[in-house]
């Protein structure tokens, strides 16, 4: 292509996108590409140290966790930086009563993550868009720290865990955590929102967890399967354990959508290929010579859009399990529905004599999606007991 065609090409994208952006515009999402820009949006922001997000009511508290420490200094002196939730009760992290969008989250919550209940409400609902357990809602299926560096989630040193999703809602927006555990837990939390008008075609963030400990043999795994809307599938957090010795990762991803039955729209070549990883994971090492040695090994990788942020390769004793965590978001691939979505994958790993072997391994997994209109009921959380890991 000649530089003067392609220069043109360039500048027919660019003003095309920075005309879409000023239709679109309203300060609900911002990006590098309009950062520039202003709006009529108000940024408000929700955590102990205010309660309902007022403007100017931030730091008034006299009595809260700090007070202890902030017993010489007063108001305004880190005197509520944190809430404890009582064993076995719910609390209400966030209730915002207009019209905007959820930017940022940030939390470190103590005690047993996966007996931590995060939901989501948005406008009128009754039952929530999102229930998950906190630590799967963040990456952190298995109740260990591990660092994650990616455009949807965060987790930083040492467990500081972030979102980045964007979550409009039209009316209100209620965020909630239950602690189903025998011991009372400490949240520091803040969540940053924008009050702004939502565009007609926005779809609700949605959030789904489930597990299956073990695998029914010969089973697919299922991730969501009721689905009823238009949206968009938007990502893929897997907790895997595998029950096994061996590769456990060749079972397909499958994306049933829109009436699809027997057979799928969309059909992947394997779980590491997925989570945009190739043979197995595996780094091959090399000696000194540079010839290649027989040891491998799994390695940890975080990208913007996917990753194995996490390996926990057992100590031989009592934890002798192997355990991975798994992230793929499609932000820049998003899959599209119009009237429904069914998502599976299948535990496939290897036998002696080169067949494939179906696996019944410990499986959990959080999805996330947007969607337009009411959602359909979720399945029934699993107990206390069946959440646990051991």
């Amino acid at each position: 292509m000649k530089k003067p065609i392609l220069l043109s090409c360039v500048f027919v994208l660019l003003t095309y996108a920075h005309s879409y952006a000023q239709k679109k515009f309203n300060g609900l999402d911002v990006g590098l590409g309009n950062l520039y820009r202003t709006s009529d949006a108000k940024t408000r922001s929700i955590s102990p140290e205010n309660f309902t997000g007022e403007k100017g009511k931030g730091g008034m508290a006299t009595t809260g966790t700090g007070s202890g420490p902030s017993r010489d200094l007063g108001q305004t002196w880190k005197v509520s930086p944190s809430v404890v939730i009582k064993k076995h009760t719910t609390y209400t992290i966030a209730e915002i009563n207009e019209s905007g969008a959820i930017q940022h989250i940030w939390m470190t919550p103590t005690g047993n993550w996966r007996y931590s209940i995060l939901r989501f409400y948005w406008d009128d609902e009754t039952t929530p868009s999102v229930e998950v357990p906190v630590g799967d809602f963040f990456c952190m299926g298995w109740g260990k720290y591990s660092p994650l560096s990616s455009l949807a989630v965060a987790v930083n040193p040492g467990s500081a865990f972030n979102c980045y999703w964007p979550m409009p809602f039209r009316k209100k927006c209620r965020i909630t955590m239950e602690n189903i555990d025998d011991a009372d837990m400490v949240l520091y939390y803040q969540v940053d929102y924008t009050l702004t008008e939502i565009p007609d075609d926005a779809g609700y963030f949605h959030a789904q967890f489930r597990r299956s400990n073990p695998l029914p043999y010969k089973k697919d795994y299922v991730l969501v399967d009721s689905i009823v809307g238009k949206g968009q599938y938007v990502g893929t957090y897997l907790a895997y354990g595998s029950n096994k010795n061996g590769w456990w990762g060749e079972g397909e991803i499958k994306f049933y959508m829109d009436g699809d039955t027997k057979f799928p729209t969309i059909n992947g070549t394997g779980t590491e290929d997925y989570f945009c990883g190739s043979y197995d994971f595996d780094t091959h090492h090399k000696d000194a010579a540079g010839k290649e040695e027989d040891k491998t090994e799994y390695t940890e990788f975080n990208t913007p859009y996917t990753g194995l942020a996490q390996v926990i390769r057992g100590d031989g004793h009592y934890n002798v399990a192997q355990r991975f965590g798994l992230y793929r978001w499609h932000i820049a691939d998003p899959i599209r529905f119009e009237k429904s979505l069914k998502v599976t994958i299948q535990a496939l790993g290897w036998r002696h004599d080169g067949r494939y072997m179906p696996l019944q391994d410990d499986i959990a997994s959080t999805v996330f999606w947007y969607q337009q209109g009411p959602h359909t009921p979720f399945p029934k959380l699993p107990s206390r007991d069946e959440l646990e890991v051991n």
